[in-house]
């Protein structure tokens, strides 16, 4: 989870209207190496589900909520805008943009619980009226389950009940699931989920690895045909010679 609103901001962006807002808080991304790599990991498998598309993922960016006001901001540690061009911002500036994210999700931890179960909870319903609010605690250090949702219905957040285990998100249109301390993403319409950065690449290395056995393969066989066509080549001319004579 990353830390919220009320101190001074130590990065400047460019101006809305008349006001600069902050870009940074200057706090650090995540508590943990374990807490950082699931930010991340969870970012980028978003963007690679929805590479190509109007939607918009991004994570510890600072997401201003009161017009006018720099020091009213929150950072999520994952949040998902759908119909949003996904260019690179410096901030979140929630009026600029139009919409509020349609997922939230925090990275939750012992240290942070309170900021995350009522701060940024109530930030989330009331001010930003995110539609859906994740919280993960990866070490099971206070969350039973570890994961939780809620979705937002006639201004209160309605905890999400699980199916098969996971959790349901009709924004995403995907379940979310904790193995093995990871934050993972059930896609219903392929039964699988869908893959991490590592795993895609891994997956392109391993389909590169079989075009190239495949081609080496062609090529020998090739090369064999041609040997062979080679051999049928001499022996008609031997054959054409003999009957010359």
């Amino acid at each position: 989870m990353t830390p919220i609103t009320e101190i001074t901001p130590v990065t400047t962006a460019p101006r809305s209207g008349n006001i600069v807002y902050p870009t940074s808080d200057g706090r650090p991304m995540g508590e943990t190496d374990l807490h950082r790599s699931i930010m991340v990991e969870t970012i980028d498998s978003l963007k690679l589900y929805y590479a190509g598309q109007q939607v918009y993922v991004s994570g510890n960016i600072l997401l201003l909520y009161h017009p006018g006001n720099r020091r009213r901001h929150v950072s999520p540690d994952v949040l998902v805008v759908k119909g949003l061009d996904p260019h690179d911002r410096e901030n979140y500036l929630l009026w600029d943009e139009g919409r509020p994210p349609h997922v939230v999700i925090e990275v939750t931890s012992e240290s942070t619980r309170e900021e995350d179960l009522y701060d940024k909870f109530e930030i989330y319903r009331d001010s930003v009226q995110v539609p859906e609010y994740f919280q993960f605690d990866p070490r099971g250090e206070y969350l039973e389950p570890a994961l939780q949702g809620y979705r937002r219905k006639a201004r209160r957040y309605e905890p999400i009940k699980p199916v098969s285990g996971r959790l349901p998100s009709r924004e995403l249109g995907l379940h979310l699931e904790r193995h093995q301390g990871r934050l993972r993403f059930f896609d219903p319409a392929t039964g699988a989920w869908i893959p991490t950065l590592l795993e895609s690449r891994e997956a392109a290395l391993a389909e590169s690895q079989r075009a190239e056995a495949a081609r080496r393969e062609m090529e020998a066989k090739w090369q064999v045909a041609e040997a062979q066509a080679e051999q049928l080549r001499q022996e008609l001319d031997r054959l054409r010679g003999q009957a010359g004579k």
